[in-house]
């Protein structure tokens, strides 16, 4: 019993709320980076630069309070290292967060999921050494911003980048001109052209970047794609995840 108490001792909460200053900074500033990259439309956005920043923070902090770890019992054998244990941890959760990650046409998704399992393996590290008023805390700050932040980030200002690839028979291309034209009307603002000749010859292809502001429904232009004279195919994709 004694043992146990050692993590709840006043010296332990003490550190314990030491990290949680820390953490609370981290929060912050993944919060800051992940809405700019969210505000212009990037897969990974506020949710995965702050469980990131607040995963490496806790990380880091630790080490500070060695004395401290499993209570500060000094239970640790002279010849362990526990940071040998943490690394090849952190590395094997690496190739398990990388198999969530998938890419559909230009979209990435799963970098939040695969940000959260590395999260977790974290906070297990921390709950490890004994620091459970800190992962206790780690643990709050994780699924909140899961669970919590999607629709707040979604409220927010932010920009929607698209990828548009559309193909024409070669006699009936429009212009380039027609087709800024179109996605004007529909709000996007074309940042980027790409431009093919496929088919022998017989088939031409814009491949385009489009930005706006907010959110607006890809179906409408998708209808109007249909309706283009000589279009043989066309493909749409948002880039946010």
């Amino acid at each position: 019993m004694e043992t146990l108490l050692a993590y709840w001792s006043a010296d332990a909460l003490k550190v314990n709320g030491l990290i949680l200053l820390h953490l609370l900074g981290a929060l912050a500033v993944g919060i800051l980076i992940g809405y700019e990259r969210s505000y212009h439309g990037r897969a990974a956005g506020l949710r995965t630069y702050a469980l990131v920043c607040v995963a490496s923070c806790v990380l880091t902090v630790i080490n500070g309070y060695p004395h401290m770890w499993f209570g500060g019992t000094g239970h640790t054998p002279p010849a362990a290292d526990p940071t040998r244990t943490i690394q090849g941890i952190l590395t094997g959760i690496g190739f398990l967060g990388a198999g969530v990650i998938m890419k559909e046409g230009f979209s990435i998704r799963g970098l939040s999921t695969a940000a959260s399992i590395w999260m977790t393996a974290v906070i297990g590290v921390v709950i490890g050494v004994g620091f459970y008023g800190a992962a206790i805390f780690a643990a709050i700050l994780t699924v909140a911003l899961m669970s919590g932040v999607r629709s707040i980030e979604s409220s927010l200002p932010h920009e929607t980048v698209m990828h548009v690839s559309l193909t024409f028979l070669r006699d009936h291309k429009p212009s380039a001109e027609d087709i800024t034209a179109i996605m004007s009307s529909f709000g996007y603002d074309v940042t980027g052209w790409t431009f093919d000749l496929i088919n022998e010859g017989q088939r031409f292809a814009y491949h385009l970047v489009l930005r706006s502001t907010g959110d607006h429904d890809p179906a409408k232009l998708a209808d109007a794609f249909a309706g283009l004279k000589g279009l043989v195919e066309f493909h749409l994709s948002p880039n946010r995840s």
